[in-house]
C-alpha cells in the first residue's frame, strides 16, 4: 500500500515537551543540576538541548502527574506534505498545520488516540 503513497518526510524527533508547575525551578533544575545546554529557535531560548533533540518545558500546561505527559514533535522536510500524506494514509489530522514563529506545526493521532506533532522549517 504505502508504495504508491508519497514519503511522510519523517526525519527524527526534534522536540520533547513536558508540563512544569514553577519554569523558573525547572529551568533551575535542567541548567544548575543537569548541566544542559540552553536551546534556541533563532535568539528565543525554547528549552534544553539534549543531543539533536529539544527538551522543551511548558508551564501552562496540566499540572504534571505520575502519568507519563510529554509532547512528542517529529521534525519533517515540509510539513505541509506531511500532512497530505498522513491525510492519504487515512490518519487523522488532529491540529491543521499553521506558522508558529519559524516553523509549519501540525499534529495527528494515532491509532490509540495519542496526538503527535510535526514541524518543519517555514522556508522549507
Amino acid at each position: 500500500m504505502t508504495d504508491t503513497l508519497p514519503a511522510l518526510g519523517i526525519q527524527r524527533v526534534k522536540v520533547i515537551a513536558l508540563a512544569v508547575t514553577s519554569l523558573a525551578r525547572a529551568n533551575r533544575f535542567y541548567e544548575e543540576i543537569l548541566g544542559l545546554e540552553p536551546a534556541f529557535e533563532g535568539t528565543e531560548q525554547v528549552g534544553w538541548q539534549l543531543g539533536q533533540l529539544i527538551l522543551m518545558l511548558k508551564p501552562d500546561w496540566a499540572t504534571p502527574t505520575a502519568t507519563p505527559n510529554p509532547r512528542i514533535t517529529l521534525a519533517t522536510v515540509d510539513a505541509r506534505a506531511t500532512q497530505e500524506a498522513l491525510r492519504l494514509r487515512g490518519v487523522v489530522i488532529a491540529d491543521a498545520v499553521q506558522a508558529y514563529g519559524a516553523f509549519l506545526v501540525g499534529s495527528f493521532l494515532d491509532s490509540e488516540g495519542n496526538k503527535l506533532w510535526f514541524c518543519s522549517p517555514v522556508d522549507g
